[in-house]
């Protein structure tokens, strides 16, 4: 029986988790044993919050526009669909780090003289001060830049998940009386928020290693303090190693729950 389990056990434990689980358990060793490697952890590990805090703060107000998106992109309005359209394709054609700099360094300028526009008779009267570019920090630009890029992206999924959904559903809701706007928030929407998430998951995952690039505004995240300490200490295989070890925890463990959220639902949709 004992045999049997343990047999079970290890068949249902992929080799692949088995060998990353053991480098991880060997890069803890290390720091533990090795000085410098606990104060290159004490270091890099500063900038946690403020990755976590960029990838959070994106992911949701991506999901929020990626959802409106979706929705004009899914609508029997043509300037909607086009307007929306365009929007999609044009920033899933940009690579993200070019989007980061755009919005870093022309988007913030711009909204700057924008605001600057619409409040001018309050500027004028000095009740409030004019807007500079200084006034957006470096880490709500690249908020605002991850945002912009990845609501393209998420758009998409809920497209294809709204389209998932049996027409003769929608259908049957409209015989019953329902408007379209209420067809598509009481029948539509939970089916489809139901089969895209785990690529909904999937993206939160893609965020957290896109944060990223947010280290080529300065921005306090991880990589940037593990680049400052290496470049500092000339310890580059020491700092990148924990570097590495900080983000394959937060992917792999995602990851992970995204696999177990997709065969949980897999089940759930087998009954």
């Amino acid at each position: 029986m004992k045999k049997n389990r343990a047999a079970a056990f290890s068949a249902g434990i992929p080799w692949w988790l088995v060998l990353l689980v053991g480098l991880g358990s060997i890069s803890v060793g290390t720091a533990l044993a090795d000085e410098s490697y606990r104060v290159i952890f004490g270091a890099v590990a500063r900038g946690f919050g403020v990755t976590m805090t960029v990838a959070v703060v994106s992911y949701a107000a991506s999901l929020f526009l990626g959802l409106l998106l979706g929705l004009a992109r899914a609508s029997r309005l043509r300037p909607l669909r086009e307007a929306s359209t365009f929007y999609i394709e044009l920033v899933r054609g940009l690579p993200m780090l070019v989007i980061l700099y755009y919005i870093a360094f022309v988007g913030a300028p711009a909204l700057a003289g924008v605001l600057n526009a619409l409040l001018a008779p309050l500027i004028g009267m000095g009740a409030i001060p004019a807007f500079q570019s200084r006034n957006f920090s470096f880490a709500t630009r690249a908020v605002l830049a991850l945002t912009l890029g990845y609501a393209a992206f998420i758009a998409e999924i809920f497209r294809a998940g709204i389209e998932s959904v049996d027409k003769g559903q929608v259908e049957a809701a409209h015989a019953l009386g329902m408007s379209h706007s209420q067809t598509m928030l009481r029948v539509v929407l939970p089916q489809a928020t139901r089969n895209v998430l785990p690529a909904l998951a999937n993206e939160f995952v893609a965020i957290i290693k896109d944060s990223a690039l947010v280290s080529v505004l300065g921005v306090q995240d991880i990589t940037q303090i593990g680049k400052v300490y290496a470049a500092s200490t000339f310890k580059f295989f020491e700092t990148y190693n924990v570097v590495a070890f900080f983000y394959l925890c937060l992917t792999v463990s995602l990851s992970m729950l995204v696999r177990a959220l997709e065969r949980r639902l897999n089940k759930a949709s087998s009954r």
